[in-house]
Order: structure tokens, then C-alpha cells, then sequence
């Protein structure tokens, strides 16, 4: 019995990280296509958030079989409970790829080259999903730690980007529509980040007990 669960317990580890892997390349391939101003690219992105949502409903399912069919201890409960919360994180943040994605069209084929900050947001919210979502499966508080503390990079790099685009506006006023557009972009980019953190923080929480400080 024990043997059987510990295998659905491999694959639920495993699906949760194909499903990290899929949100990754959500963000670098809405990053691209802002750096490329390919329209085509963006439209991409939209099949990898119907696949994520897919995705979310495979492993909800498998962890309530889990729960259901199985008597897990406190540890097994704890790593079944996280992937539940977790997956709704993933599944925001493919849904904010996609919202970058969308407002592309609208950039008329600029590409944010004014504000390189925003493609340092990319990366860093990027390294964050594969942190934490790395974290869960080693079991690994460390990493998940290292993937909360890089929210701050991505935070300063927010500030730069809205201190940049608050220039530009005031320089071209013309393009403040531009300008409000890329913002958005940012807030989106810095909300994966967010999202991020709280995978990391349901990784402590599985391993240890504990969430944000408090027991549970």
C-alpha cells in the first residue's frame, strides 16, 4: 500500500513539475515576443495557459484520490495540501503570461527597448517559478528561501521600470499610452514574482509545518 502511494506521490511530483516547466516557458516566451514585437509569438502563449489550466485540473484531481483513497501521515498531508495551494499559483501565473502576451498587439511592433529593466524582470520572475518549484520537489527550505529573498530584485527592478516609463512620458507625452501599456507589462511580470514567493513559502510550510511564521 505504502509502495502505491509513494508512486502516486512520484508522479504527483512530477506533473507539478512539467506543470512549473510549462508556466517557465510561458514567461520566456511572452518576454520574447515583447523583445520582438512578434505578434504571432504572443498568440502562443494564450495555448500554453489553456494547457496550464489543464494541467491544474490533472493534478487537483490526482491529490484528491490521494487524499481520498489513501491514509496519508502528517508529511504526506502537508506535501498533498501545498501542491493544492500551489497549483493555483501556477495556474495565475500562466494566466498573467498570457495577459502580456495580449497586450503586445497593441505596442504597434515596439518592443519596451526604452525600458530594459522590464526584460530583467522576466528573467528574475522566471528563476523565482524554477526555484520554488524546484524547491518542493527536493524538499529543499533553502531554495525556497532563495526564491522568497529574489522577490526584492524583482521588486527594485519594478521601481526602475516605473521611474523610467514616468520619464518617457514626460519627454514624449505622445507616448503615454505606450508607456502605460509597458507598465502594465511590469505589474504583471512582478505579480508572477508574487506568486512565486507563495509557492516558495507553501514548499516551508510542507516540510516543515509552518506557514508564513505561524504553525498550522
Amino acid at each position: 500500500m505504502r509502495s502505491h502511494f509513494d508512486e502516486q506521490l512520484a508522479t504527483l511530483n512530477k506533473e507539478l513539475t512539467q506543470m512549473g516547466a510549462m508556466c517557465e516557458e510561458a514567461i520566456a516566451v511572452a518576454s520574447k515576443a515583447l523583445t520582438m514585437g512578434d505578434v504571432k509569438l504572443a498568440d502562443k502563449v494564450l495555448a500554453f495557459d489553456g494547457e496550464i489550466n489543464r494541467m491544474e485540473r490533472t493534478i487537483e484531481t490526482l491529490c484528491l484520490k490521494l487524499l481520498l483513497q489513501q491514509q496519508p501521515v502528517a508529511k504526506d498531508l502537508r506535501q498533498i495540501s501545498a501542491a493544492l495551494k500551489m497549483i493555483t499559483d501556477m495556474e495565475r501565473i500562466g494566466r498573467q503570461a498570457a495577459d502580456i502576451a495580449e497586450i503586445i498587439p497593441f505596442l504597434g511592433g515596439r518592443t519596451g527597448g526604452e525600458c530594459e529593466h522590464i526584460r530583467f524582470m522576466a528573467d528574475a520572475a522566471s528563476q523565482m517559478v524554477t526555484e520554488s518549484i524546484d524547491a518542493f520537489v527536493k524538499r529543499d527550505i533553502l531554495l525556497a528561501g532563495e526564491a522568497i529573498d529574489r522577490d526584492d530584485v524583482v521588486d527594485d527592478l519594478f521601481l526602475q521600470v516605473k521611474s523610467s516609463l514616468i520619464k518617457l512620458i514626460a519627454e514624449k507625452p505622445a507616448d503615454g499610452g505606450y508607456a502605460l501599456d509597458l507598465l502594465m507589462i511590469a505589474k504583471y511580470f512582478e505579480r508572477i514574482g508574487d506568486h512565486a514567493v507563495n509557492i516558495a513559502e507553501w514548499v516551508v510550510f510542507s516540510v516543515t509545518g509552518t506557514h508564513k511564521g505561524k504553525q498550522i
